[in-house]
């Protein structure tokens, strides 16, 4: 089963999104903005390394990273990637569309 799924919302903005940027990756670091919010990249903006960042799979098309020490405490979830509107404090991609990406999660059950 994957750690993380994705809403039709936010397929529609990655689609979006790519438009303008080209391949584009998440990754959620639990850091400084918007805390422990995705953030959306284009690809190649971000320096990542399996030391400090866990690959849970991929949304739309798209890989989606969590840094090591934020998964210790996400480990035992189900993510699944949503977009809403607003503007969060962070330097993601969809910022300047007047939204924001969220993550809803829910405790793995037995067997998951």
């Amino acid at each position: 089963m994957a750690k993380v799924d994705i809403t039709d919302a936010a397929r529609a903005v990655i689609d979006t999104l790519r438009t303008e940027h080209g391949p584009l990756i998440f990754h959620q670091s639990g850091g400084c903005c918007d805390g422990s919010s995705p953030m959306c990249f284009p690809e190649g903006e971000l320096y990542l390394d399996d030391t400090n960042d866990v690959l849970l799979g991929e949304v739309h098309g798209c890989p989606f990273y969590m840094s090591t020490f934020q998964y210790d405490y996400w480990k035992h979830t189900h993510l699944t990637l949503d977009v809403v509107e607003g503007r969060g404090a962070s330097f993601s991609a969809e910022i300047p569309l007047g939204l924001r990406f969220v993550i809803d999660s829910r405790i793995l059950e037995a067997g998951e």
